[in-house]
């Protein structure tokens, strides 16, 4: 990228302290931790979709809520515009208030995301409210009427002094849209935002956070467990496994070739229209390993059905396939 990036996450890891009881002490290590986000690295360029895709555990929305300050990073950087997130960071940085203005997140429900006792002109207003930036009323109003409209709630009065319960499912995620974007920032970050909708629905919402995406050049980090929906609005896919990226590249090259073992396990059950199009299926077999006493060597080998006896011992790092397109596994090496 020839100019600064609009993301930089660099070795983010997020540990949770296990809290144990007496008899849970007598048969575990005294200081575990469960390992949600171990050694992270990514870049996101300004207008770019970045999907981070795997199944559920894996770290992914650990990663959406330390990002925007929900979590603190137990250790690693994130940059923001050139700015460190945080004031403990030693080059120029950016304040969590000041993040918040500039990048807001979209939340997988919607009907826990809305205050109930709240008007849907109250929710929409509380970010310009809470960040002081609008104070004429007059101006709130316009601008709330704005966000509504734009997340594709017409008219938008009709909508002002309705509640969330009021609402369908649909409706209630344009309302969380409509308040992110109130305060028109550069970065969204979306968190399984069409996972609790209809099928029906879900193609809406896709295609009015492409639309904002367009119009308002906003950078995206889309976190997801639908591959059919990764293919259809992501730049680039990352491809999560027990909190780390084991796989990062062009959304077209991964789907179309893929690398890494746990990838083409993934992308060979996604549904496909065409059956002449559909791969074989590769099944995993056991469970995933225990976050909190990860196997030693590759963490995947378990369950790979590819493994050999040196992903028991040797844990591998990414590795440059192609142009932007990188994998980590100890076969891919040979």
């Amino acid at each position: 990228m020839t100019q600064t990036p609009m993301l930089e996450v660099r070795g983010l890891f997020k540990y949770f302290p296990v809290h144990q009881a007496l008899l849970g002490s007598l048969t575990r290590r005294a200081h575990s931790s469960v390992k949600a986000v171990d050694d992270v690295s990514f870049a996101l360029g300004h207008g770019e979709v970045l999907a981070v895709v795997g199944e559920s555990g894996c770290g992914k929305t650990t990663i959406a809520r330390t990002l925007i300050g929900l979590e603190t990073p137990t250790n690693g950087e994130i940059v923001f515009d050139g700015k460190a997130v945080g004031a403990r960071a030693k080059q120029p940085h950016i304040s969590l208030k000041q993040l918040r203005q500039r990048a807001q997140m979209i939340f997988q429900d919607p009907y826990e995301s809305l205050n109930p006792r709240a008007t849907i002109f109250e929710i929409v207003a509380e970010p310009l409210v809470v960040h002081g930036m609008i104070k004429d009323r007059r101006e709130r109003i316009a601008a709330v009427k704005s966000a509504l409209e734009d997340a594709g709630l017409r008219p938008a009065e009709d909508y002002f002094m309705r509640y969330p319960h009021e609402l369908s499912g649909g409706q209630r995620q344009r309302v969380v849209i409509a308040s992110a974007m109130v305060l028109q920032p550069e970065l969204l970050i979306a968190d399984e935002p069409v996972s609790m909708l209809d099928v029906s629905i879900r193609a809406e919402i896709l295609n009015l956070l492409r639309d904002l995406r367009q119009r308002r050049g906003i950078s995206i980090v889309f976190i997801t467990h639908d591959l059919s929906t990764v293919a259809y609005f992501a730049d680039r896919i990352a491809v999560m496994y027990l909190g780390r990226i084991v796989e990062i590249g062009p959304a077209r090259e991964v789907l179309k070739s893929p690398q890494h073992p746990y990838t083409k396990a993934l992308i060979s059950v996604a549904p496909v229209p065409n059956p002449r199009l559909r791969r074989e299926r590769v099944i995993l077999q056991g469970e995933t390993p225990n976050p909190i006493n990860l196997p030693t060597g590759c963490r995947f080998h378990p369950r790979c059905p590819v493994a050999i006896d040196i992903c028991k011992v040797n844990d591998p790092q990414l590795i440059e396939l192609s142009a932007g397109h990188q994998a980590a596994c100890l076969l891919l090496t040979k």
